[in-house]
């Protein structure tokens, strides 16, 4: 299964964005994480569905739009018609407003015509999202709490991604996009796609780096 790496513009200069995505692709980026947060999920505030808009323009890659918001359900909407390619969604926020409130919105991303896909983080269990496999195009599985750039990488995460490709595949899935978001590197990445994730999201590794097209080449292994 083909590797791809997500550059998270989490980690770019948010002055210089524009020139930051036009390097990313230059460098070989399949797609291009968007990280929103609220301040209430998580404790940052970065930015909204503007930010999307004004950024479609300026690449031909797909926009992966990470929610780590409460209330996911009534942002949907801005999102899909900014021009995002894939809404991720939190577990978490989800089930704290009901238990069917993870499903109802990830139909609602559908429903856009936009890709879907649920997220945990690391002290959640991968079994948690299994109901939703067969809705979701991408399970997105948190090695780092999410709300910072540049943590380190949270080892355990392996052996979910083992049981989430796993599942998968069980559920007639093989090709689902298992993705990483937390402390990605050089180093870890190929334990990373040996567990079974083929889209590895990048912030620190890529836009810090001297060389990002050389970076992200490694990263693909």
């Amino acid at each position: 299964m083909q590797t791809k790496i997500a550059p998270s513009i989490l980690s770019a200069d948010f002055s210089e964005m524009g020139k930051a995505i036009k390097m990313a692709e230059a460098a070989g980026a399949d797609l291009i994480h968007c990280d929103v947060m609220d301040g209430s999920f998580v404790e940052p505030i970065t930015f909204g569905g503007q930010m999307v808009k004004n950024i479609r323009p300026l690449t031909k890659l797909p926009l992966d739009c990470h929610l780590m918001i409460e209330h996911p359900k009534t942002q949907i909407k801005f999102f899909a018609e900014a021009g995002a390619d894939i809404i991720t969604v939190h577990y978490k926020a989800c089930r704290k407003i009901s238990e069917t409130y993870l499903k109802e919105t990830l139909e609602l991303i559908k429903s856009f015509g936009v890709k879907c896909g649920a997220v945990v983080n690391p002290d959640v269990p991968v079994e948690n999202i299994f109901g939703v496999f067969p809705l979701c195009d991408m399970v997105l599985l948190m090695s780092v709490y999410p709300g910072y750039g540049g943590q380190k990488f949270i080892p355990e995460t392996l052996e979910k991604v083992k049981r989430a490709r796993a599942y998968a595949v069980k559920c007639g899935r093989p090709e689902m996009d298992i993705e990483i978001d937390g402390g990605v590197t050089e180093e870890n990445a190929p334990l990373i796609r040996a567990a079974g994730a083929n889209v590895l999201v990048a912030g620190s590794a890529v836009f810090r780096s001297d060389n990002p097209a050389k970076t992200i080449e490694a990263l693909k292994g």
